[in-house]
């Protein structure tokens, strides 16, 4: 496992918006990613995760691969 910024990298280099890395979910599952005040800006994890606490797990353990573009 390998130790992961706590911050975005896609949201920051396609939106320009630096933002805390959490847990959200969509219809697929529950992702690494990014929101603001308007909603998800970014998917930063390739898995989708069956539950918010697996993946509250691995973004705390940085147990997650890095999604290499939107």
């Amino acid at each position: 496992m390998s130790q992961q910024a706590s911050f975005s990298q896609l949201a920051l280099i396609y939106c320009g918006k630096l933002l805390p890395l959490e847990v959200l979910q969509s219809a697929a599952g529950h992702y690494i990613g990014t929101r603001n005040s308007e909603g998800p800006v970014s998917r930063e994890s390739r898995e989708y995760f069956r539950s918010y606490a697996a993946a509250q797990r691995v973004l705390e353990s940085g147990g997650w691969s890095q999604l290499a573009n939107p």
